[in-house]
């Protein structure tokens, strides 16, 4: 008879779960400015260890540190720090408009502010996002009009999709935000699919797509790096690994030997690692792969290491999975918090400021919010007709819908 031990699977743990001492210590956080920046039409094998790393540009007294330092004006800095920070007024209000059942249901990205703001600024006009539902910086970083997003998380009169998609899945042609798909895989397909578009025509504009680090589990991932890889798309391939997704931590999706930028390795696609709360290695780190999309070298991978500071959406409590003041020791910090260290030490900013910031925000946010509310709210103002159930669904209008439409006397 076999003496060998019964199989058994082996399940990843995260370091702490309630009640447990916070724990990052799998986290390896180098110097900020230790990584050396390779010239942009390097090719992956050289660059592997950036995989491993971590660009950082920020050290912990707010300087600047190292080759990955931006070349950018007080200018950009400013308005860096004014897109996060309206960013996360803008879900403070509305998490709060949730709460008092204008809406069904929001998603924050509280935490995860500067990725999605300092890529927006690194793009050009006419370059398409594919995102997630945690990337409204994407819009407020182009100062598109908040009483437009609101209208459509309150479901009311003035919401543009009428209704047709969650209240946060925003559809914005004119400002390269791709409309979000709940099946967050696919968001990577179709932007290697819209960036080999671009190149099909002959156009100069590049694609950005985004996922979580739990959507990496999935097929459409691997399929988007296979076709990216193979036609050299001009993509930059996102994957924000905030630690945890709905209710598991990244583990799940990545195993313990691996993280996610060095998946792009297995498809030759040079990859980089980034901390995901510094607004300049995220700046720099998105500069270098969009200016290598466009100049026909290829997609990028890269990975922001981030935390998500709060719940996955209005209807999630983590302090069932992880525990409650994990956050209070995440070692990457506070992206608004460090950019507002470093305009300090540059001399263009102070407290007096930024208090003043915040409250003219809170205000234009609160103006905004008021607005929108005047159009309804959920289940309050005007009602849609119900006619309006069978429209803007096809093209035109099948078989059984008029059908229906007759049927139900509209």
């Amino acid at each position: 008879m076999s003496t060998a031990k019964p199989l058994r699977l082996h399940v990843p743990e995260p370091s702490s779960r309630p009640g447990d001492k916070p724990n990052f210590s799998h986290i390896d956080v180098p110097e900020a400015g230790s990584v050396p920046r390779p010239a942009t039409d390097c090719n992956a094998a050289s660059i592997r260890d950036l995989a491993f790393s971590m660009i950082r540009v920020l050290d912990d007294d707010g300087l600047a540190q190292g080759q990955w330092a931006p070349k950018v004006d007080d200018e950009l800095l400013l308005k860096g720090l004014r897109v996060m920070l309206k960013t996360r007024l803008f879900d403070e209000r509305l998490l709060l408009s949730q709460r008092q059942g204008k809406t069904s249901i929001y998603v924050q990205c509280r935490g995860e502010e500067a990725i999605a703001c300092g890529q927006r600024l690194a793009l050009s006009s006419g370059d398409m996002c594919f995102p997630t539902y945690r990337q409204q910086g994407l819009l407020i970083a182009q100062d598109f009009p908040l009483v437009d997003m609101i209208n459509q998380i309150y479901s009311n009169s003035k919401d543009k999709l009428r209704g047709r998609s969650l209240p946060f899945f925003y559809s914005e042609r004119d400002y390269g935000f791709f409309s979000i798909s709940g099946n967050l895989g696919t968001q990577f397909i179709q932007s290697v699919g819209w960036a080999m578009a671009s190149a099909i025509k002959g156009d100069n504009k590049v694609a950005s797509g985004w996922i979580g680090d739990g959507s990496t589990a999935e097929n459409d991932f691997h399929s988007a790096l296979v076709f990216a890889s193979t036609y050299k798309a001009p993509v930059v391939l996102n994957v924000v690994n905030n630690q945890w997704a709905i209710s598991t931590f990244q583990g799940i999706a990545s195993g313990d030997a691996a993280n996610f930028a060095c998946r792009g390795h297995g498809f030759n696609i040079p990859s980089l690692r980034v901390d995901g709360n510094d607004f300049l290695a995220v700046y720099a780190a998105s500069q270098w792969a969009i200016e290598r999309a466009r100049s026909n070298l290829g997609p990028t991978l890269i990975e922001w290491v981030t935390y998500r500071a709060s719940a996955h959406s209005t209807s999630d409590d983590p302090t069932k999975y992880r525990p409650s003041d994990e956050v209070d020791s995440w070692p990457l910090g506070d992206p608004i918090e460090r950019l507002k260290q470093h305009l300090i030490q540059k001399g263009i900013w102070d407290e007096e400021q930024h208090q003043a910031l915040a409250k003219a925000l809170k205000t234009e946010v609160k103006e905004a919010a008021k607005e929108a509310e005047s159009n309804g709210t959920l289940g309050k103002g005007a009602m849609p007709a119900v006619s309006e159930m069978f429209n803007h669904v096809y093209k035109e209008m099948p078989a059984h819908l008029r059908k229906q439409r007759q049927e139900a006397g509209v």
